[in-house]
């Protein structure tokens, strides 16, 4: 066992238990571990790689570093790969074929000498493969939840670093202890009404007010934390007091927020607006949300936490992150910290923040901040005697799927069981390998059953049993879990700085991703509900992307489809086709409708090929004859990718910008991959503004 499987074992772990991992290592086979829960930071250049670093700096997905180690090799490791093959030659073969499996089973279309040497090491391949596979499921002798830290033996530290003759750690430890950090004597803690009063008279003069709602796990407020200035802290702590609650200051607290003149500040405003809507105040005057101006700066960043931001901005190493347990006096320390960071980061942020950027934040993402407050204090009603009504009749079908299952199999097995249902798909059925799982083992992944149900029953079956026990796992059985005890409601938590569009996104639950193609999926949507006398109403814009692309791009023929309401898959079918409106076919709108949205999201001839399953010349073909018809989207598209070269960003037409790391990479794929991503992200941010914005 080796280092690297130790570590891959210890993040699989974590990973398992909902935990985000770093990864400190500028070791390239580490890359394979990347998830979304997974980072790796180098340790030299403190990098991060995520999974869209490691797409950037390799040119393939984390899944697909194992085979691009494969294929490379390392001398210094002994590992053959293909000779004469590179990192250029790997990525290509890649991302034409996806996995080494599939690229030796279409080894014989390689030509040259390439070709030759990928057919003659295929022998040696899997070895290699085991060679730079990280292990992750090693029997570690200590869990997880042991491996904390513990604070330093200093006294065993000195006489270990005295024997090694380590002199500099040496002098270090046996230096002096510096003193601790003197306690912010500008800090206070309000334990009385009278103590109170007298600080929110003060607080009324202030030009702005920082503050921070604390809350519990179980999302109750347990305190607060108010600032008018570096030299006037206060921290209410509700549980170590009596005479204050929440009730009693709510008045002042309303005084304090309705004031005109004071700018409100926070990090993470909306968490706050939910407790202020709870207690029916309704904030006016001016606010500032750190963390959305940290998004706003830069969507593509990857945190947007106080932490994060203080260490990026204000070299701040603090720990601003609350510990499981705490004295008052500590927690004070930290309360006192974050209100700090979060002034200095105010000042900071404001001051980068364009013009365009601003208006962006103060037209767009602070006044919607009280519309999401709002939408999670109010939450959503679920009829929980329907969802039992709908698992009864998903049971009965996952029952039948089971019986026919076993039936086609020849025998019971375990469905839910990679395994199992490896040696009954693989070994049993001998249906055809497509693809490997990182150990060299067939895949069963969904991406492999839905090629392989094309021509078999059974993975169509097992593919509507995965559907379906998914259906009852995460929404039947769970969502009425997440109803609130008092208000009998779900609340969600709608997230404003997640994706790089500027796209909202919903978690805890997340209920933008509730299935509607099936039918089952619509059962779970009927029971969301209106109360009575109430109706839920559904809205959404037609072709808001395309409409956007038209308006863009200025293209006559796109305008004079929408302009006379036509279908624009139809009116695009019989541009591309030469046939009359009239006279276009299901089949042809079919892939008039693939078209128009494959090149909203940068789509090449290969990706347009697979997914009508046409020949790549045919595909190709419709390509080149949607640009000669429509010409503006083709003078726009290369207008853009000039626009992304030259500045490195592109914006919405609201003015919200997309920045492009691999705009200049020198791997041609990575730099095809942030083209696309010109043409689509100014779309995609304008379409999420204008819906912000309505």
């Amino acid at each position: 066992v080796e280092a690297d499987d130790v570590i891959g074992t210890l993040a699989t772990q974590a990973t398992l238990d909902k935990r985000e991992v770093i990864i400190s290592t500028s070791d390239k086979d580490l890359a394979q571990l990347v998830n979304d829960h997974v980072t790796l930071i180098n340790t030299m250049t403190q990098q991060r790689l995520d999974p869209a670093g490691v797409a950037a700096k390799f040119g393939v997905q984390p899944q697909q570093i194992i085979d691009y180690l494969t294929l490379v090799g390392d001398t210094v490791d002994n590992i053959k790969g293909v000779p004469k093959c590179g990192p250029k030659t790997a990525v290509k073969w890649l991302n034409t074929y996806g996995t080494l499996a599939n690229l030796l089973a279409h080894a014989h279309e390689i030509t040259g000498k390439i070709g030759d040497n990928l057919r003659a090491a295929q022998p040696l391949l899997a070895q290699s493969k085991q060679l730079v596979t990280i292990k992750t499921d090693v029997a570690l002798p200590i869990t997880l939840d042991e491996l904390v830290m513990k604070k330093p033996d200093n006294a065993t530290l000195i006489s270990l670093t005295h024997e090694l003759e380590f002199k500099a750690w040496h002098k270090e430890l046996t230096q002096t202890t510096p003193a601790p950090s003197k306690p912010l004597t500008n800090s206070t803690s309000i334990d009385s009404p009278k103590a109170w009063e007298v600080w929110l008279e003060n607080a009324h003069k202030a030009a702005a007010l920082v503050f921070e709602f604390h809350c519990s796990k179980q999302d109750e407020l347990i305190g607060l934390s108010l600032m008018t200035g570096p030299d006037d802290l206060m921290h209410i702590n509700f549980a170590d007091t009596q005479s204050l609650t929440f009730a009693f200051i709510a008045p002042g607290l309303k005084s304090l927020f309705n004031l005109a003149h004071m700018t409100k500040i926070s990090h993470d405003l909306k968490q706050s607006f939910v407790w202020l809507k709870k207690a029916d105040i309704a904030p006016t005057g001016l606010f500032m949300d750190t963390m959305l101006a940290s998004y706003v700066l830069n969507s593509t960043a990857a945190k947007h936490d106080l932490a994060s931001l203080a260490t990026a901005y204000l070299q701040n190493t603090a720990d601003l992150t609350y510990p499981k347990s705490a004295t008052l006096p500590e927690l004070t320390q930290i309360n006192s910290a974050r209100l700090l960071a979060i002034h200095a980061l105010n000042d900071i942020l404001c001051h980068k923040l364009s013009p365009n950027l601003m208006k962006v934040l103060q037209e767009i993402e602070l006044p919607l901040l009280w519309i999401l407050a709002d939408m999670e204090h109010h939450g959503v009603l679920i009829d929980t005697h329907l969802l039992k009504q709908h698992k009864t009749v998903l049971d009965k079908r996952i029952k039948t799927l089971e019986d026919e299952i076993t039936q086609l199999a020849g025998h019971e097995f375990n469905v839910n069981s990679p395994k199992q249902l490896q040696v009954v798909l693989f070994d049993e059925q001998k249906l055809p390998i497509t693809a490997r799982t990182p150990k060299g083992q067939p895949s069963t992944a969904e991406s492999v059953l839905e090629e392989l149900a094309a021509d078999y029953p059974l993975p169509s079956l097992i593919l509507t049993y995965r559907r379906l026990t998914k259906l009852v796992s995460t929404y039947v059985d769970a969502l009425p879990k997440r109803i609130n005890p008092h208000t009998k409601r779900i609340h969600t938590c709608f997230n404003q700085a997640i994706t790089a569009t500027g796209r909202l996104s919903s978690s805890e639950p997340n209920l933008q991703n509730i299935p509607i193609r099936h039918e089952e999926g619509r059962l779970i949507r009927s029971a969301f509900i209106a109360p009575l006398n109430h109706v839920l109403i559904s809205a959404d814009y037609s072709q808001i992307e395309l409409r956007i692309m038209a308006h863009l791009s200025q293209d006559a023929h796109l305008l004079h489809a929408f302009a006379h309401n036509l279908d624009i898959h139809r009116a695009t079918a019989a541009e591309l086709f030469d046939v009359t409106l009239s006279e276009v076919t299901t089949e042809q709108r079919r892939c008039a409708k693939a078209v128009n949205f494959g090149l909203i999201y940068g789509m090449s001839a290969f990706g347009l090929a697979k997914q009508l399953k046409i020949e790549r010349f045919k595909a190709q073909h419709y390509l080149e004859r949607y640009f000669a018809r429509y010409p503006g989207v083709q003078d726009y598209m290369d207008k853009t990718r000039a626009q992304a070269h030259a500045q490195g960003f592109v914006e919405t037409l609201m003015g919200r910008r997309l920045y492009l790391p691999a705009i200049h990479a020198k791997n041609m794929a990575l730099q095809r991959a942030a083209e696309r991503m010109a043409i689509n992200a100014p779309m995609q941010g304008t379409a999420a503004d204008l819906i912000k914005l309505a």
